[in-house]
């Protein structure tokens, strides 16, 4: 399993919630995308496509020939990208709170508010960024188990680049292509989620064949607001691809 985590976040503070249960079934691997955390840094406008090739290049670089991305929000169209770009290394696909597009028509793919705040970061300096989302996304849901560490990792960020990166996730879109989508899918749904609307998760399984949807009581960050429902939800997602993929 490749977790790819989502925007502005880091693996391990995507993810963390889920390491253990992951772990005592499968090898998981995760890392910092591109400008996150302690991801790679380049002089490269970010694009979600680089992204998914770094996915490639990762596994590769493990030895490991085939996998299956487990995408969250942003992860999502990066692993759609992954599955399109390296078909032969892609053995399912797990999609998470996330869709084939964020933002629909022109006016809301300009403005973006919802997800990405660009309307409103791009007149911030880096640091004044850093500090809105930080307090915007992750410290709205601090818990006893997400505190000084996640906003720790959060200082690491390379601010222009996620800036970058909320631009891309908002022109991204896979609705001329996620049909073609063949390989074993599974659709983890946050049905409470103001961020990606229900029925933009909901056109995954409408759209991809054979795709299985799995729902979880909860709002964007159910991974972590959530943990104890959508846990268990990821998991069985996760074994139907693996049961698919050998059947």
């Amino acid at each position: 399993m490749v977790l790819l985590h989502g925007w502005t976040a880091t693996a391990d503070i995507n993810w963390f919630t889920c390491y253990r249960a992951l772990g005592e079934r499968y090898r998981v691997i995760a890392f910092d995308h591109r400008g996150h955390g302690r991801g790679i840094r380049s002089k490269r406008t970010f694009r979600l496509e680089d992204c998914a090739d770094d996915v490639a290049a990762v596994t590769e670089a493990l030895d490991v020939d085939t996998f299956i991305p487990v995408g969250y929000s942003m992860g999502g169209p990066i692993a759609q990208l992954t599955w399109r770009r390296h078909r032969d290394r892609v053995d399912g696909l797990v999609l998470c709170a996330t869709t084939p597009y964020f933002a629909g028509k022109r006016p809301e793919r300009l403005s973006f508010v919802g997800l990405t705040g660009l309307a409103t970061l791009a007149r911030f300096t880096p640091t004044q960024a850093r500090d809105w989302i930080t307090d915007q996304v992750y410290l709205q849901r601090k818990s006893a188990n997400w505190g000084d560490w996640a906003t720790e990792q959060v200082t690491n960020h390379d601010w222009k680049t996620i800036l970058q990166a909320g631009k891309a996730i908002g022109e991204f879109s896979s609705s001329d292509w996620v049909s073609e989508i063949d390989v074993p899918t599974s659709v983890i749904v946050t049905m409470n989620d103001p961020v990606v609307p229900l029925r933009r998760q909901a056109k995954l399984f409408d759209w991809i064949p054979g795709a299985e949807a799995f729902r979880v009581e909860g709002g964007h960050d159910a991974v972590v607001s959530n943990s104890k429902r959508f846990v268990p939800q990821l998991l069985r997602g996760i074994d139907s691809v693996q049961a698919r993929t050998r059947a």
